[in-house]
């Protein structure tokens, strides 16, 4: 299946000059999946609400505050023609809802990526929610402020947070939306005063009182079309996966973009290896990354690798104009979730670090670390990587 008949013509444009105010007021009105930006007609990316939100643009400054030039990769793009699975991959590797589609070179339209899961919604009850969502999640409690929730938000590249109550039971949920829409809101109603107080206040709020409650739930065993047809309803981005004889413990979250990633799995001989902000590589290349993952699954075969996924984050730290990167794999096999995270400057020092931390994590579920003199020849083989 490719996305001709799944992309639209209708979407939302701006400049590189408009007003970051009223891009943040669009998100707020319309809700859209991302806005396409335009230079003089010309395309030069794609904003989404997260990165507004996240962003410590002012409303006064141009859009193009917010789109950096790329390293090392072109912003995302797609083909009409494209294929759903090549399509998935662009989105999750661009961290985006939404890509631009291409005819003949000239900008055609757009994919969300709620229509490529609408398309292959009935192809999804072959997969349960245990197969595709995010095992452990990081949670928040209801008297912690939304400048935590930010903040969360932020390290750990997500868009919402189960919130738990003094017992440590679910009792709501707070997405980058409705943090942004509580901003927009307050920032609107200031007239006079001091903006650096306000903004320091609203950032001590509750997220209790901005949370969604009750919660919408689903369960392990609980097929990935109906998680997907009841976010689709809903307008939710994700669920929380909870016991089916308790609903109130929290255990992990599913969202769109796990089952988008799903997608990409494929039955080939060769690994499939996600990448999420591909932007930030600089001295390491998305083949040698599938390499070394592919060396360190085919160490040990007897450990099915079905999906490898590697994460990059980019934090304000710099050493001699080299940023900061924070880096985790995770490992989808057939003995459940195994993840490796590290950080280093550049994206090549990242990944090392937590391609070490993830075979040393791969031993362990393997049970061979009590064989020391084993241990001592892999720990030798990790330090020459």
């Amino acid at each position: 299946m490719n996305i001709a008949d799944i992309a639209t013509q209708d979407y939302i444009e701006v400049d590189v000059g408009t007003r970051m105010g009223k891009v943040r007021s669009t998100f707020e009105n319309g809700n859209p999946k991302g806005i396409i930006v335009t230079n003089d007609g010309e395309y030069e990316g794609v904003i989404s609400e997260r990165e507004v939100l996240q962003s410590h643009v002012e409303d006064d400054a141009k859009v193009a505050a917010l789109i950096k030039p790329s390293r090392s990769a072109p912003a995302p793009r797609v083909g009409r023609d494209e294929d759903v699975r090549e399509t998935a991959r662009v989105l999750i590797e661009s961290n985006a809802k939404m890509a631009p589609v291409f005819e003949d070179g000239e900008l055609w339209g757009v994919i969300s990526s709620d229509a490529l899961l609408e398309a292959v919604l009935e192809n999804l009850d072959a997969l349960t929610v245990e197969d595709v969502y995010t095992d452990d999640p990081v949670t928040i409690r209801e008297d912690d402020g939304i400048g935590k929730a930010i903040n969360n938000l932020r390290e750990h590249g997500i868009s919402r947070i189960p919130v738990l109550n003094e017992n440590g039971y679910l009792t709501g949920v707070v997405t980058t939306h409705d943090i942004a829409d509580f901003v927009i809101r307050e920032n609107e109603r200031m007239t006079t005063g001091d903006r650096v107080g306000d903004n320091e206040r609203m950032l001590d709020v509750p997220v209790y009182d901005i949370m969604n409650s009750p919660v919408e739930t689903t369960t392990l065993d609980a097929t990935a079309e109906d998680a997907v047809e009841m976010m689709l309803d809903l307008d939710y981005g994700g669920l929380m996966v909870t016991p089916e004889d308790d609903d109130r413990v929290v255990t992990g979250v599913i969202t769109k973009t796990d089952v988008l990633r799903a997608l990409t799995f494929t039955e080939e001989e060769h690994m499939d290896v996600q990448i999420t902000n591909i932007s930030l590589l600089d001295t390491i290349t998305r083949e040698s990354i599938v390499e070394s993952i592919t060396d360190v699954s085919d160490k040990y075969a007897e450990m099915q690798v079905l999906h490898a996924h590697v994460r990059f984050k980019e934090h304000k730290e710099k050493l001699r104009g080299t940023p900061l990167i924070h880096c985790q794999i995770r490992l989808r096999t057939n003995k459940g979730q195994v993840a490796g995270t590290g950080e280093g400057y550049g994206a090549e020092n990242a990944f090392r670090v937590a391609l070490d931390k993830l075979e040393r994590n791969v031993l362990e579920v393997k049970g061979v670390t009590s064989d020391e003199e084993y241990r001592g020849q892999l720990l030798r083989k990790l330090n020459e990587l």
